[in-house]
């Protein structure tokens, strides 16, 4: 059930209070011993609070200071391209991060004029800067992505352009914290002063080049042609003046419905569970766009990083992401001529089986991979994946002549090929996708939570299929059980199990006392509660 506020413009009184955020950063120190203080890579950096104690300067001087021990490892000495989003605490991690990176001689580059730089605009800086050859260039950026105005991050991209990888994490993360626990006492810094005047520090304007090769990736003489009517909600996000540019570049009958940057993000409207969070594929979050939605052709929202995407359509006001990932790839695979038809096309193992359905229509060979974006870099980057995508609305894809774009989540393409797809056929995603239902078939999918232990939680994550005793999934056979991902054999860190009209993915949360159902079924919203029914009863059982 929805917290009363869900939809609606959150209370003052709940607005969070910046000024002791940003003095949490500074004053509080956390306990490197204590796992939820301790310096933690998820699927997307480390993120945490000031208040908590989990996203604190001292965090920001050791994982900088490790990086920096990394890339000098590794051989690393081009620019590192520095990016952050407009969440409170991004502006004071950008200022730690430049003081110990000037204090290890490291050439960095950030935004003109103290601006924000979305996600993908640093992969493909990253990628374009490393073309040129001569020393590697990686990059930062420093968000929480979609999480709460109280919360920070930062994640680092290495030379290939996307979200570091494990055999990155696992170094900078053990470093960092070894760092913690010995006080700080070897990390380098310089103060703030230092840090801004040295000339290792650099202004960059990350947008123009960004811009200017859009032509390169989206067709964008159709739009314009089209005029089409595009509303655009950068929800207080770091990519407001890249939306700005391509209207004034491209012409585009283009209108930013919302310019505002507040670091409360007082003008959202409450998620589901009454909090704020700038989720564009929230119906809660999204809801003063999609009140909008008849004044527009297309229009579409972002996170605060610009890596996720928000369609909202006439015909069906939001679309839930793996609807549009479906119609995206469908379209992609019939609208590239210059593509290699041997390409392949990936997701992740919790995406909609729709993908499949409409992948094997069109012939097109489906990589699935465990959640995470980083398992579609390689792909991406080497030109063996189209597209790669996943369930969270997080998607990129190759240049119109096959090469690479970005290796990391680029939502304003995402929503840019919207508009395409709705200039060049004359009807939107939302239609577009109830002619696959029609033809293969209605999908229903949910993610519920289930209460487990973390003994249970350290279960799931080891098991193997032979600790799977079913041989059938509501009134079904078993077709599948899984806990490595078909597409690249890496480990799944939970279970999967599937039918030929259904399936269920378990997965233990890293920061809760439960675990994750994915589930889909092609038959009935019933025969999806009973999916998940029986998913908790044959995960109990195989973790018992």
């Amino acid at each position: 059930m929805s917290h009363p506020n869900a939809g609606l413009k959150a209370p003052f009184s709940t607005l969070e209070c910046i000024p002791q955020l940003i003095a949490d950063y500074y004053t509080l120190t956390p306990d490197a011993t204590c796992a939820t203080e301790a310096v933690s890579f998820g699927t997307s950096g480390h993120r945490g609070s000031s208040s908590k104690k989990s996203f604190n300067e001292a965090h920001i001087l050791a994982i900088t200071q490790a990086m920096c021990e990394y890339r000098l490892d590794k051989g690393i000495t081009g620019t590192l391209f520095i990016g952050k989003d407009t969440h409170a605490l991004s502006t004071p991690a950008q200022l730690t991060a430049l003081q110990v990176c000037v204090a290890n001689g490291v050439s960095c580059a950030i935004a003109k004029e103290d601006g924000y730089t979305p996600t993908p605009l640093i992969s493909f800086t990253i990628l374009e800067a490393n073309k040129k050859g001569g020393a590697l260039c990686d990059g930062v950026v420093i968000t929480p992505s979609h999480n709460p105005p109280s919360d920070g991050g930062f994640k680092y991209n290495p030379p290939n352009g996307g979200p570091a990888d494990t055999d990155v994490t696992d170094v900078v993360g053990k470093r960092a914290n070894e760092l913690l626990r010995q006080g700080l006492a070897g990390v380098r810094k310089v103060s703030v002063e230092e840090a801004l005047c040295s000339p290792l520090v650099r202004a960059f304007d990350f947008i123009t080049p960004y811009v200017e090769a859009l032509p390169q990736i989206v067709d964008i003489d159709a739009i314009k042609a089209s005029g089409l009517s595009i509303g655009v909600d950068p929800m207080g996000g770091s990519g407001i003046a890249v939306y700005q540019a391509i209207k004034e570049r491209f012409g585009l009958n283009m209108q930013i419905v919302n310019e505002h940057v507040d670091p409360t993000f007082a003008f959202m409207t409450c998620d589901h569970d009454g909090k704020i969070r700038m989720d564009c594929s929230s119906p809660y979050a999204m809801a003063s766009l999609i009140e909008l939605k008849e004044r527009f052709d297309i229009a579409f929202g972002n996170d605060p990083d610009f890596d996720r995407h928000g369609i909202v359509t006439r015909s069906v006001g939001l679309m839930n992401p793996n609807h549009y990932l479906s119609v995206a790839i469908w379209y992609l695979s019939t609208h590239r001529p210059m593509w290699n038809e041997a390409l392949g096309i990936g997701k992740t193992l919790v995406s909609s089986s729709m993908i499949d359905r409409v992948a094997q229509s069109l012939k097109k060979r489906i990589v699935e991979v465990p959640v995470g974006f980083k398992w579609f870099v390689d792909g991406l980057y080497g030109g063996t994946l189209a597209f790669g995508g996943e369930e969270s609305a997080g998607a990129s894809f190759l240049r119109m002549d096959g090469s690479v774009w970005s290796t990391d989540k680029d939502g304003i393409i995402l929503n840019l090929l919207a508009a395409e797809m709705t200039a060049k056929l004359g009807r939107d995603p939302g239609v577009i996708y109830a002619e696959f239902e029609e033809r293969f078939g209605k999908a229903y999918y949910a993610r519920i939570d289930a209460a487990a232990t973390p003994e249970q939680k350290a279960k799931l994550k080891k098991l193997s299929p032979d600790n799977i005793r079913s041989v059938s999934l509501a009134g079904e056979p078993i077709t599948g059980i899984y806990t490595n991902a078909s597409g690249n054999g890496a480990a799944i860190g939970g279970l999967k199990v599937s039918t030929q009209n259904g399936w269920f993915a378990a997965r233990p949360s890293g920061t809760e006392d439960v675990y994750k159902i994915y589930a889909e079924s092609f038959i009935s919203q019933e025969h999806l509660e009973r999916i998940q029914q029986e998913a908790k009863e044959i995960v109990a059982g195989a973790m018992a």
